[in-house]
C-alpha cells in the first residue's frame, strides 16, 4: 500500500522530519519526508496495518515543539520504495508553512551546557530543534539553513554531522553552532572599544552589575538594558539615564525558586513563567522582596520571567541576584535589534554592551501575560508565542493584509489556511516605530509571497496604519475599532453566534455625530468610544449601552492629563462655580484663571471631541482621589487603583442607566463626598463594583446571549476577576481572548476576521 501525507501547521523547524523518519523506521515503512512551502509532505508504502499504526502516531506522539492545523491522507501509486529517507526541501511558488515563534532553551542542551565532558560546556548560544532562536533569524520560508542568518557560519565537521544525522536532535537544527564555527560573543564599552571576547565577556558583565552599572545585552529578539534590581541606586539611575519615572520594569530571574521568593504566584503562574516560551508574567509582590521598590513604584504587581537563553543562564552562575530586563529601545519605539542602534541610540544610557555575531533578522518583544481566573490573558504577543497562526475552518484565497491601530500596532494576514498575527510592533507615534511597522509587512509578503488584494484598517483617520492602507493602491476598507476588538476574541474562539460584547478601552474612533455644534479640530466632528456594550456577531453589530459621553478638555491632552477629565467631569455634576462649591485637592493643580478658561473650552467644545471612554473614567477617579493629576505611562490610573483594592464585597456607587445610557454623575457626586470628608479609602474598591454592577446589569438584560470582553481596560485583573466570577455565579457562558492580546494589539486580528466572513 502507497500513501500519500500533507501536513500543515507547526511542522518545520521543530523536528517533525526525524520524528517522521523515527516512526518510519519503527514501523519498517519505505518511502521519504521532505519539508515544502506548505508544511511537511510525507509518502509512506508498507503493511496497511503498519501504516495506520504510524499515521496515528503523527497524531498523538508529536514533538514538543510541532502543531498539526491539517491532516490530508490519500492513497497513492505503489512504487517499491528500497529504504526511508529524508529529502531535500522542495519549493513551490506558495508559501503557507507556519514559521514557528523563538523559544527558550530545552532541559536537554541545559544538561549539556553544564557538563563537563560535552564539547558545548558552557557554550553560550547553544541550541536544538527543542529550543532556540526561529522567527527572530529567518530570512524567507522554508525554514532553511541559508535561508536564515547563520547562513555565513560554515558547520565544523562535528556539527555538519549531528545536522545530517536523521537520529540526532540537531538533526536540521538550522541555528545549531558551537565554540569551533559559530557566532562568538563580544564586550564592548559604550564607545564601541573592545573590552574582551568569549565567556570572559560574560565574566566581565557580571562585575559590572555587581558594580551597580547598567549594561545592555543581546537576547534572542532584541537587546535588554540590565541593572541589579535589588541595588535602589542603580534601578534610579536607569530611570533617570532612560527619562523613565513611573513605568514599571519587568525582572529577570534565575529559576522559578528564585521567584517565589519574591512574589506571591499561583499554579497556573508558575507554569508560565517555567514554560517553554517564558514570557513576563505579571504577579503580585511579596511584601518582603528585597527588590528595588523603585522597579514598580505605587504598584502592588510586577513583571517577572526566568532565564531563556543558554547565555542568561551562564550569567547567573556569576550573579546572586536578580536583574532588571527592560526592553532597549527610547520611548515607544521597537526593541533594537543591533549593536549599532545602542551605541547610537542608547550610548549614554548604559556603560557596556554585551553582543554576539548572530544577527537578529526580525526583532520581537517578549511576550507579556497574566493570569485571570485561572486562564491565560496576553497583554503583549512576542517572543515564544509570535507570530501567533489561527487556523481557519475553511482554506480561504483571499489575500487579505490588516494594519491594526495606532497603540500597540501588529498586523495580520491571510494565508490561505491560516490567520496569522505578527508580534507587537509598537505605537506608530515614531519614525522609528513606523519604518519597523513598514518593514513587519514586508517581512511578511516575503515569508508567503504575499501581495495583499485587499487592506483593512482601522475608521480614525489620523491613525498612521489607516493613512498607510489609504495610500496603497489596493482595495481597502475600515471597522470600527471596538467591534474589531470582539471580532479578534470571536475568531480567536471561532465563535459564529451572536454575542452580548463589553468593548473597554481608552480610545477609539465612534460612529456618532458630535452632539450641538462641531468645532474646529473635533476629530471630523465624531465622538470618541470607549465604553462600548454591543450585540454581535461576524457579520452585524449593534451598540446598546455606552458611558455617558464627556468632552476631552484639549483633546489628546486629556488623555495625558486626569486633571482635564476630572474637570471636565466636575463642570458636568456642578457647573462653572466648582471651586466655590468645593474644595478638592485637584484644584490645587491649576490657577482660578485656568479653571475659568477651560470651563470655556468645555462650554464652547474648542478642540473638545466627545469621548465615553472607560479608560478616562479610571482617570477621572485616580485624579479625583488625589493619586494621579498626569500621567507617566498608558494605564497607570487602573494599576494605581487596583493597587488600592482590598475588599471585594465593598458597595458599588449608584448609577443611572436609560436606553442604555450610563449615567455615572451619581457615581461621582458620592466620590467627592468621600474625598472631602477624608474618607478615600473606600473609593477603589466600591469604583470597581460599580463597573461590575453596571456589567452585571446589562449582561442580565441578555440572558441568552454567551457574554465576551475585548479592550485594555480589561487588563484590570481585580475588575476582570470580580466580573468573572459574578457571571459564573449567573451560570453564564463566558468569552475572553487568551493568546491574542486582549488590548489593541489584537485589532487587527478582528480587522482580519470581518474581512474574511464579508
Amino acid at each position: 500500500m502507497n500513501r500519500e501525507l500533507s501536513i500543515k501547521g507547526i511542522v518545520q523547524g521543530v523536528g517533525f522530519r526525524p520524528f517522521i523518519y523515527t516512526l518510519a523506521l519503527e514501523h519498517e515503512l519505505h518511502g521519504y519526508v521532505l519539508n515544502n512551502c506548505n508544511g511537511v509532505y510525507v509518502e509512506v508504502e508498507g503493511r496497511p496495518l503498519d501504516i495506520d499504526n504510524f499515521t496515528q502516531k503523527i497524531k498523538t506522539k508529536l514533538p514538543i515543539l510541532a502543531r498539526i492545523d491539517s491532516l490530508k491522507i490519500k492513497n497513492g501509486t505503489f512504487k517499491e520504495y528500497k529504504d526511508f529517507k529524508i529529502l531535500q526541501s522542495n519549493h513551490s511558488d506558495t508559501k503557507r508553512a507556519i514559521v514557528s515563534p523563538d523559544i527558550a532553551i530545552c532541559d536537554k542542551c541545559l544538561n549539556e551546557m553544564n557538563s563537563k565532558e560535552n564539547r558545548r560546556y558552557k557554550y553560550p548560544l547553544i541550541n536544538c530543534t527543542e529550543c532556540g532562536p526561529r522567527y527572530t533569524i529567518i530570512n524567507t520560508l522554508p525554514y532553511d539553513r541559508k535561508n536564515t542568518s547563520m547562513y555565513k557560519f560554515i558547520m565544523c565537521k562535528n556539527c555538519q554531522a549531528e545536522y545530517d544525522n536523521p537520529l540526532d536532535r540537531r538533526y536540521h537544527a538550522q541555528p545549531i553552532s558551537c565554540y569551533d564555527c559559530g557566532p562568538s560573543i563580544r564586550l564592548y564599552d559604550n564607545k564601541e572599544t573592545l573590552l574582551c571576547e568569549k565567556n570572559e565577556a560574560i565574566e566581565e558583565i557580571s562585575r559590572f552589575l555587581k558594580q551597580g552599572k547598567i549594561v545592555a545585552i543581546k537576547g534572542i529578539g532584541g537587546f535588554h538594558i540590565v541593572c541589579d534590581a535589588t541595588n535602589d541606586e542603580a534601578v534610579k539611575d536607569l530611570r533617570m539615564r532612560k527619562k523613565r519615572s513611573k513605568k514599571p520594569f519587568a525582572v529577570m530571574f534565575s529559576d522559578l525558586n528564585s521567584v517565589k521568593e519574591h512574589t506571591i504566584c499561583n499554579e497556573k503562574e508558575r507554569e508560565l513563567i517555567n514554560s517553554k516560551e517564558r514570557p513576563i508574567v505579571i504577579v503580585e509582590k511579596n511584601s518582603s522582596t528585597s527588590l528595588s521598590n523603585e522597579i514598580a513604584p505605587d504598584i502592588k504587581r510586577l513583571g517577572v520571567m526566568i532565564a531563556y537563553t543558554p547565555l542568561h543562564h551562564l550569567l547567573f552562575e556569576h550573579i546572586n541576584f536578580p536583574i532588571v530586563a527592560t526592553s532597549a529601545n527610547r520611548s515607544n519605539e521597537p526593541i533594537y535589534r543591533t549593536f549599532e542602534q545602542i551605541r547610537d541610540n542608547l550610548g549614554s544610557v548604559v556603560d557596556a554592551i554585551l553582543d554576539f555575531d548572530r544577527e537578529i533578522i526580525n526583532a520581537v518583544d517578549d511576550s507579556v501575560v497574566q493570569v485571570v481566573e485561572g486562564e491565560m490573558q496576553t497583554l503583549r504577543l512576542g517572543r515564544g508565542y509570535a507570530p501567533l497562526s489561527i487556523p481557519l475552518q475553511n482554506s480561504n484565497s483571499q489575500k487579505i493584509l490588516a494594519v491594526g491601530a495606532q497603540q500597540k500596532s501588529a498586523i495580520a494576514l491571510s494565508n490561505s489556511d491560516a490567520a496569522i498575527l505578527s508580534p507587537h510592533i509598537g505605537d506608530l507615534e515614531s519614525i522609528e516605530s513606523f519604518e519597523y511597522f513598514e518593514r513587519t509587512i514586508e517581512t511578511f509578503k516575503h515569508f508567503y509571497d504575499f501581495e495583499s488584494e485587499k487592506i483593512i484598517c482601522d475608521k480614525h483617520p489620523d491613525y498612521m496604519s489607516s493613512k498607510w492602507a489609504k495610500s496603497k493602491n489596493v482595495i481597502h476598507s475600515e471597522v470600527q475599532h471596538h467591534y474589531a476588538h470582539i471580532l479578534a476574541c470571536m475568531m480567536e474562539h471561532d465563535l459564529k453566534e451572536k454575542v452580548l460584547a463589553f468593548s473597554f478601552d481608552g480610545t477609539g474612533y465612534g460612529e456618532d455625530k458630535m452632539n450641538g455644534e462641531a468645532k474646529e479640530g473635533a476629530l471630523g466632528y465624531k465622538s470618541l468610544w470607549g465604553s462600548e456594550i454591543m450585540i454581535c456577531d461576524r457579520n452585524t453589530t449593534k451598540r446598546v449601552g455606552h458611558m455617558m459621553p464627556l468632552p476631552l478638555l484639549g483633546s489628546s491632552l486629556s488623555i495625558k492629563e486626569p486633571r482635564r477629565m476630572a474637570l471636565s467631569m466636575l463642570f458636568e455634576c456642578y457647573g462653572s462655580d466648582i471651586e466655590d462649591k468645593l474644595n478638592l485637592e485637584l484644584f490645587s493643580d491649576f490657577s482660578s484663571n485656568e479653571i475659568k478658561t477651560l470651563h470655556k473650552v468645555w462650554e464652547k467644545r474648542l478642540n473638545s471631541p466627545l469621548t465615553s471612554s472607560m479608560g478616562r473614567l479610571f482617570d477621572i477617579v485616580a485624579s479625583l482621589t488625589g493619586l494621579l493629576q498626569i500621567t507617566d505611562y498608558e494605564g497607570q490610573s487602573g494599576l494605581l487603583l487596583e493597587s488600592l483594592c482590598f475588599d471585594e464585597k465593598a458597595l458599588p456607587f449608584n448609577y443611572a442607566i436609560s436606553n442604555g445610557l450610563i449615567d455615572i454623575k451619581p457615581m461621582i457626586k458620592e466620590i467627592i463626598t468621600l474625598s472631602l470628608n477624608a474618607t478615600k479609602q473606600d473609593i477603589p474598591d466600591r469604583f470597581i463594583n460599580t463597573l461590575v454592577a453596571i456589567i452585571s446589569d446589562f449582561s442580565d438584560l441578555y440572558p441568552n446571549l454567551p457574554v465576551l470582553f475585548s479592550g485594555g481596560v480589561f487588563q484590570n485583573r481585580t475588575l476582570f476577576q470580580r466580573v468573572l466570577k459574578q457571571l459564573k455565579k449567573r451560570s453564564r457562558v463566558c468569552y475572553m481572548q487568551e493568546k491574542s492580546p486582549i488590548n489593541d494589539g489584537g485589532i487587527a486580528l478582528g480587522q482580519l476576521c470581518y474581512a474574511l466572513y464579508n
